[in-house]
């Protein structure tokens, strides 16, 4: 093999194995004790990790532009309240990863529809990808945001079907 040819084969090779270790370093892995339910306490603005009754991580969090009150409608600005369970995730969200929390409930639609509009959906805990921070200034559709690398460690924490309580 040629100098020439091999050059561009470890140029090739490296360029392939940079690739995935930049995609691999958001899926972060997690064996420490079980999350067995997040909670939210959106007047605080913090997310709590917990196992039983204990704090395992905690974090600032944003929220709806409009976050007092629970999410009635699509396009409210608020963030719901109540107890929910985490149902899905996006490894490829456009907030760097995203975990689907279960709104709206057969009440939240019920209420909703008693009153002519969209109980909305596509509620999530996600990072910002650099769109925005967090803190005090709100700024999603209803979601929960916190930085990027936190969304990775909640994503390797935090399994689907985790109870999820939304708190005021």
């Amino acid at each position: 093999m040629s100098r020439t040819m091999f050059g561009r084969r470890l140029f090739l090779f490296g360029l392939v194995a940079s690739g995935l270790s930049a995609c691999a370093s958001k899926f972060k892995s997690y064996s420490g004790p079980e999350v067995t339910r997040v909670v939210v306490q959106k007047g605080q603005r913090r997310i709590y990790l917990m196992h039983q009754n204990s704090v395992l991580k905690s974090y600032d969090i944003a929220l709806g532009f409009a976050p007092e009150g629970h999410k009635q409608f699509e396009g409210d600005g608020r963030t719901p309240e109540g107890a929910y369970f985490i149902n899905r995730r996006n490894p490829s969200s456009e907030f760097h990863l995203s975990l689907g929390i279960s709104y709206p409930s057969k009440t939240d639609v019920a209420f909703a529809q008693a009153q002519g509009k969209s109980a909305g959906g596509d509620i999530f805990i996600h990072g910002t990808n650099g769109k925005n921070g967090t803190g005090k200034r709100d700024w999603t559709a209803g979601c929960i945001a916190v930085k990027d690398q936190e969304i990775e460690e909640i994503y390797a924490m935090v399994t689907d079907g985790t109870i999820i309580h939304l708190n005021a």
